[in-house]
C-alpha cells in the first residue's frame, strides 16, 4: 500500500481534486475563482454569481435584511430583462414573483437547485475540459516538479 506523505500538500493535488465535484469546485476560494473565469469567459456567470447570492441570503438573520437581500437578488437575477437574469422556467420564476413580498429564507430554493444542477451538468464539465482549468493544473504540475527536483 503506497504511503502519503503527510507533510506536503501540492497544489496540484487541490487543483485536481476540483474534479471530484462542483462542491469541492465552489467550496475552494481558488476554484471557484478559476470557475468565475471559465464562466466570464462564456459569458454565463450570472448563475455562478446567483448561486453565491442565494448561499449569502440563505445566513440572513435580520427579517428587514431578509427582505432588501430579497429584493436586490430579485431584481438583480430573476425579473424580466434583470441585469443578470438567470434561465429558469416559468413556473419557478412566477412562484418566486408571487412570493417576493414577502420573502422566506427558502424562496430561492428551488430556482437555486436548479441553477445548481445546470452547473453540474453542464458548465462544469465544460470546466473541466476547458483551457482555463488545463493550465491550471500545468502550472501547478510544473510548478512542483521544478520544487522538488533538487531532491532527487
Amino acid at each position: 500500500m503506497p504511503v502519503k506523505c503527510c507533510f506536503y500538500r501540492s497544489n496540484t493535488g487541490e487543483t485536481m481534486a476540483w474534479s471530484e465535484s462542483v462542491d469541492t469546485l465552489l467550496a475552494n476560494k481558488d476554484g471557484l475563482a478559476a470557475f468565475r473565469t471559465f464562466l466570464k469567459s462564456e459569458f454565463s456567470e450570472e448563475n455562478v454569481e446567483f448561486w453565491l447570492a442565494c448561499e449569502d441570503f440563505k445566513k440572513t438573520k435580520s427579517p428587514t435584511k431578509i427582505t432588501s437581500k430579497a429584493q436586490k437578488i430579485y431584481s438583480d437575477f430573476i425579473q424580466a430583462d434583470a441585469p443578470k437574469e438567470i434561465n429558469i422556467d416559468f413556473h419557478t420564476k412566477n412562484d418566486i414573483s408571487q412570493n417576493i413580498s414577502e420573502p422566506t429564507l427558502s424562496c430561492f430554493d428551488n430556482a437555486q437547485r436548479l441553477i445548481y444542477s445546470l452547473m453540474a451538468k453542464d458548465s462544469f464539465p465544460r470546466f473541466l475540459r476547458s483551457e482555463v482549468y488545463k493550465e491550471l493544473v500545468k502550472k501547478h504540475q510544473d510548478r512542483n516538479q521544478k520544487r522538488w527536483l533538487p531532491f532527487l
